[in-house]
């Protein structure tokens, strides 16, 4: 189970897999000095709310991964996960998706 930490104070925890694929798609948006809103559902531990932040260039990240081996990514679920922080709601956290699977708005969808 990793950690995604916001300024040193929100903690959140996701697995690793799920946390590199938030680690690409936030790198490349932050890059692009794009700012964003990051939601996500809370531990039933602390209420089974929901959190948002919102991601710009100069807040502090963290990302602190508990295993020794980086996950292989999955490119559709980097494309989905892209297309949830380009929309209006902001990134959130959609299921993986097979690899070739469509995605939308991604490449590989039908129009």
């Amino acid at each position: 189970m990793g950690k995604f930490i916001y300024d040193g104070t929100v903690k959140v925890d996701f697995d690793d897999r799920t946390l590199v694929h938030l680690q690409v798609v936030i790198g490349t948006k932050l890059r692009r000095n794009e700012a964003f809103h990051f939601t996500w559902k809370d531990d039933a531990s602390i209420g089974d709310g929901r959190t948002t932040v919102w991601v710009h260039p100069r807040c502090s990240l963290v990302y602190k991964f508990y295993g020794g081996r980086r996950p292989q990514l999955n490119m559709a679920w980097v494309e989905a996960l892209a297309f949830t922080a380009n929309s209006p709601s902001g990134l959130y956290v959609v299921p993986e998706p097979k690899e070739g699977d469509p995605v939308p708005g991604g490449n590989h969808e039908a129009h």
